[in-house]
């Protein structure tokens, strides 16, 4: 199969992504600025942090079949079939559970199947060791000749294809925030903002590993870690795609003052945080925060940013 030449004019990414200023009062009060850094309209089917996240990592599997993990919601594998339909290679998802238990499949899994995704599902326990030289060893011995992309999309590559979203935000803002699921997106913001420049990530899932995540994705990406970084654990909301009456109340006000839906999982979660650290004082006078878009509303939940 030949590999594909120019994924850019292929999948005609908007990029960079829009930034669109709102007038928030809650941040105006401190003095602050936020802005909207609208990934989420990248492409209609590779969007948010996704087509910055896979570029590189679709580039080296030069046309071979991409194999990739994920749940049942998950949207890095609708990414990933999505893309093999367009660019026209063979995709492979490894599946979290017992394949009777997701029969019939759900939207999700079933548009993965509809673009021409080859499900395969394991029990929990095989997923859990998905890293394992002994599992993917099986997978490789099973399906051939394949790229590994790993859950999430998540990797060294994925981490040097996000810091073209720093790059764009060079110069515009003081602090870039963004959802974490898997800590790529966040590794590689930080890396590509300048000096004076810092990014601060929110996590979704509760645990606090993220930490080491990102900085080992740092290490094996750019030989260091890089930038200035940290990250706000404090609005979890119980975990991983839970959400309380307190955040729904939030999101459907943010959407009705400044007419942006909010995806829950991720960017509902990044939108309070930073509405909260505004309301703390955590943001000096004059400071631009940038709040990265990586989600869109009504797409189904997996770990991704």
């Amino acid at each position: 199969m030949s590999p594909p030449v120019d994924l850019a004019r292929a999948l005609q990414p908007r990029v960079p992504s829009p930034l669109q200023e709102v007038r928030d009062d809650r941040f105006g009060r401190c003095g602050a600025t936020l802005l909207l850094k609208r990934d989420d309209l990248i492409n209609p089917e590779l969007p948010g942090n996704k087509w910055r996240k896979l570029v590189l990592n679709l580039e080296a599997a030069a046309g071979r079949a991409v194999l990739t993990f994920g749940g049942a919601y998950s949207n890095h594998l609708r990414a990933t079939a999505a893309a093999g339909r367009l660019l026209g290679f063979p995709t492979i998802g490894v599946v979290r559970g017992d394949e009777l238990a997701h029969r019939p499949l759900n939207p999700s899994l079933a548009r993965c199947a509809a673009d021409g995704m080859r499900l395969h599902f394991v029990d929990r326990a095989t997923y859990r060791a998905k890293g394992s030289p002994e599992v993917l060893a099986g997978l490789l011995e099973r399906f051939g000749d394949v790229e590994v992309i790993p859950e999430g999309g998540s990797n060294a590559l994925a981490a040097q294809g996000c810091t073209a979203l720093g790059r764009e935000l060079r110069g515009v803002t003081d602090v870039a925030a963004v959802a974490c699921g898997t800590g790529g997106t966040l590794a590689g913001l930080a890396a590509g903002l300048e000096g004076g420049q810092r990014a601060l990530g929110v996590p979704v899932l509760r645990g606090g590993f993220l930490g080491e995540a990102v900085a080992a994705l740092q290490r094996d990406a750019f030989g260091q870690e890089a930038g200035h970084w940290s990250l706000e654990e404090r609005f979890t909301f119980g975990g991983y795609a839970r959400t309380t009456p307190e955040l729904e109340s939030f999101a459907a006000d943010f959407e009705d003052r400044h007419g942006l839906p909010v995806e829950r999982v991720y960017v509902a979660k990044l939108l309070f945080a930073l509405v909260a650290l505004a309301e703390e004082g955590a943001f000096a006078p004059g400071t631009r925060v940038a709040a990265v878009i990586t989600g869109t509303p009504g797409a189904p939940a997996g770990p991704s940013a």
